[in-house]
């Protein structure tokens, strides 16, 4: 949520922000109301003083002993003008703060300018593409031959966008996100928290999923409980309406949910599989940093998520993302992009994010400096999506006959399994 004094202040900064981000918002219109809603709350104001003022004189003509009716009298009146002045300047706060929730987070000046993702920026590349001497199935083929995934009878329980794992995979599963908690918070220095998969509207409003993207999430009919798209949502919203310490910073959090999107608008688009699903888990870095730390602290994160890749011993590359493919509220988003030979492509399985105080402002997350609060910084970044891991593990690990190599990293985590043998 950006403030309205910069807003204000700022317009054409904004404005050239707002076109590189295609955000199709009126600003003109919001400086407008602004100074309606200003204008309204002097109005309210100085019947309040003339209220104020009113009153005395009306005190002071009891002491005295004098006729004071029509002082009463005027007094009333005013006072129900200040009234309905004070409703419609209320009304016109609650209004522009909506308009402020739609607006995007300004994009950071090292982000490349560009329409779409055909504008992000390749930084770096690890590992060499996994090549093999026969045809390589993708982890559909490959969870069906090894019979450890099961589209079918999970579309029969929830319908299409859904899987089933069983035996092997889903013991895969469960070591990833063990593996990945374990590394975080034994080597990276994180706390570990598993929050709850139910969250208020408020929360989702604070980590800025609503209003804008209402249409993505699930929700809870006739309660105010809506379904975790992310463990960013509740992580952000554990210091909401709190001031810090500064000398706690950063705060560093790692969490494992299962996370629930609608995918609304997406249908056809990498929908085979476990690619694109309406349930998945993963496990989330989050940071509240200070702003003059945050820049470092995003590298820092990144190379965190980027760590469990090389473990795996998974090629992949690491893509700054351009104004207009960028996450709503982040500022400067990083993108990993792991190897996937099935489809002969790098695909997404971490965005990192520095989402400066946009989010802390709409939670209200601040840090007392000198006796000063002032907005925290949060970050965020998946490490990793873990049902795209698998789906990495499973293709990059593949043999000739069927079978998948269980990589030594997660071995101890599956009983000693060294490999995945096809069903008989």
């Amino acid at each position: 949520m950006l403030d309205i004094k910069f807003v204000r202040e700022s317009k054409d900064l904004l404005r050239a922000a707002l076109a590189n981000r295609n955000a199709g918002i009126d600003l003109d219109a919001i400086i407008e109301a602004d100074a309606a809603r200003r204008e309204l709350i002097h109005e309210a104001e100085t019947l309040r003083a003339e209220l104020n003022r009113a009153s005395e004189e009306i005190a002071k003509k009891k002491k005295a002993k004098e006729d004071a009716s029509d002082a009463i009298a005027a007094m009333r009146e005013v006072s129900q003008q200040s009234k309905a002045l004070q409703d419609k300047a209320r009304e016109a706060d609650e209004a522009m703060r909506q308009t402020l929730l739609v607006i995007p987070n300004l994009p950071h000046e090292s982000v490349p300018i560009g329409p779409d993702a055909s504008a992000n920026r390749v930084e770096r590349q690890w590992g060499e593409p996994a090549r093999f001497d026969f045809e390589p199935k993708d982890h559909v083929e490959l969870g069906a031959g090894l019979n450890i995934l099961d589209l079918e009878r999970a579309g029969k329980i929830s319908g299409a966008r859904f899987s089933l794992l069983r035996g092997a995979g889903s013991q895969l599963e469960r070591a990833l996100i063990n593996f990945m908690l374990d590394i975080h918070t034994r080597e990276h220095g994180y706390t570990e928290y598993l929050p709850p998969f139910l969250v208020s509207g408020a929360t989702m409003e604070g980590s800025g999923q609503l209003p804008k993207f209402a249409e993505e999430a699930f929700t809870v009919v006739g309660r105010d409980l809506w379904l975790v798209p992310t463990a960013e949502v509740p992580l952000t919203n554990m210091y909401r309406d709190e001031i810090l310490e500064e000398a706690s910073l950063p705060v560093n959090c790692v969490a494992y949910t299962a996370c629930f999107r609608s995918e609304a608008g997406s249908y056809g688009r990498d929908t085979r599989g476990m690619l694109r699903q309406h349930q998945f888990d993963k496990v989330e870095l989050y940071k509240f940093t200070t702003p003059e730390t945050s820049w470092d602290e995003l590298e820092k994160l990144t190379g965190h998520a980027e760590s469990i890749l090389r473990r795996l011993g998974l090629a992949y590359q690491v893509v700054t993302l351009s104004t207009g493919d960028m996450g709503f509220c982040s500022a400067k988003t990083y993108d990993l992009e792991v190897w996937l030979p099935g489809q002969n492509c790098y695909r997404e399985i971490s965005s990192c994010s520095n989402c400066t105080d946009f989010q802390a402002r709409r939670a209200n997350i601040r840090f007392r400096r000198d006796k000063k609060p002032g907005f925290v910084h949060t970050l965020n970044g998946s490490g990793l999506a873990v049902g795209r891991t698998l789906i990495a593990v499973l293709e990059n690990y593949q043999q000739a006959d069927g079978s998948v190599i269980v990589p030594e990293a997660l071995r101890g985590y599956m009983g000693g399994l060294e490999r995945i043998e096809p069903a008989s």
